[in-house]
């Protein structure tokens, strides 16, 4: 039998383990995805709103609010024939110590579904500030609604309603766009006036805006916000992840950083949602695809689009502007217009202008690399090493 050299070994190893052990570690990449659309039961394949609790996940569209069931697939509708206030559901949040869900309605004002029944909150017979919404968010016992005419916070033990626009908040402009709620703030994207933090304890406002003041262009890197035009906000592990019209933003107490499809993976800068996962993961919906910085400290990105003009979908790995590997795959998202996202332990729902996307994680994994791939390379250090 031939005899192989000793420095042969590592060769032989690092062909053995394949592409666990690339130069280029890579981040998780989904590529088992489920859809659902009008065929499979959904009211209207335009989708909203998306937001997963416990077994059930709760979709917001043009025509009625939806239920699926993920252990059974089963999915539940409600219009406004069976007591839905109105057809477009715009924003949803469910109470997580009540099980109540909170419903925005694109010109409807808001609804609560709880015990099997919907009560209807408007302008008209409550301190809603408008009935035109964009954003829900629970916080505490109380429930926040970004509206076109400022936000509005209905307190549910005691049913006093609380409303800011220009006059008691900082808003320069009053269209509120999104609301988020998590340790101990509120934060309110809002139309021109940049996100505005408002500490629930000390009951005061902060406002990030853009300091530069150029409304085309983020003229100095990483100042601030990169735009005052948010559309949406999401706060997780100290981190607030932004997105704007013109580029995504994250900010960690101190520093900034922008992104913009010309240094990022952003597949585009016209950002309708963002969802963070954790200081390093955030998804943003576009209206070009879902950008996902999935490894804040290496500006690594992955890209789910749907390949125009064929039942396919691909997966592309970029550091900066570097495309690392590309991921052919059947259908992922069902269309390339997406405008929401909500994390779901490992997996993913991802709402887009023509259905419902399920992200299924089992083997999901943070950052780079992966656990696996980890031990495969420090095997390889080792042996090389010997």
């Amino acid at each position: 039998m031939a005899r192989i050299a000793k420095n042969a070994l590592p060769v032989m190893l690092l062909v053995l383990l394949g592409s666990s052990v690339s130069a280029e570690p890579l981040p998780y990449v989904y590529t088992r995805w489920k859809q659902f659309t009008v065929a499979d039961g959904l009211p209207n394949d335009h989708i909203f709103a998306v937001k997963a609790a416990g077994p059930h996940v709760w979709v917001g569209t043009e025509n009625g609010l939806a239920r699926i069931d993920k252990r059974t697939g089963e999915i539940e509708t409600w219009r406004e024939a069976d007591g839905l206030p109105w057809k477009v559901v715009s924003a949803i949040d469910v109470n997580r110590k009540t099980g109540e869900v909170w419903i925005g309605l694109f010109g409807g004002g808001l609804a609560r579904y709880s015990g099997g029944r919907f009560d209807h909150f408007t302008q008209l017979n409550s301190g809603l500030v408008n009935d035109v919404v964009y954003g829900v968010a629970v916080e505490n016992d109380n429930v926040w609604v970004a509206t076109t005419a400022g936000a509005s916070r209905f307190n549910t033990l005691t049913g006093e309603w609380s409303i800011y626009t220009e006059k008691n908040a900082p808003m320069e402009e009053i269209w509120n766009y999104a609301a988020t709620y998590n340790d101990g703030r509120v934060y309110l994207g809002v139309w021109g006036s940049g996100v505005l933090e408002f500490d629930v304890e000390k009951e005061r406002w902060k406002v990030y805006l853009d300091p530069d003041g150029e409304m085309e262009i983020d003229l100095y890197r990483d100042d601030g916000l990169v735009h005052v035009i948010t559309t949406g906000v999401s706060y997780v592990d100290d981190i607030l992840w932004v997105g704007s019209y013109f580029g995504g933003s994250r900010y960690d107490g101190r520093h900034w950083r922008g992104y913009f499809n010309q240094d990022s993976g952003l597949p585009s800068d016209f950002i309708n949602f963002v969802e963070g996962r954790s200081a390093d993961e955030a998804w943003y919906c576009t209206d070009k695809g879902v950008g996902v910085v999935t490894d804040f400290a290496t500006n690594t990105w992955v890209i789910y689009t749907r390949v125009p003009g064929t039942d396919s979908g691909q997966a592309v790995v970029m550091r900066d502007r570097e495309v690392l590997k590309t991921v052919p795959m059947g259908l992922n998202i069902p269309h390339n217009y997406v405008l929401a996202a909500d994390v779901d332990g490992n997996d993913v729902w991802i709402g887009t202008s023509k259905g419902l996307a399920w992200g299924i994680g089992e083997d999901y994994y943070a950052g780079i690399g992966g656990s696996a791939s980890k031990a495969s390379r420090t095997a390889a250090t080792a042996e090389a090493g010997k």
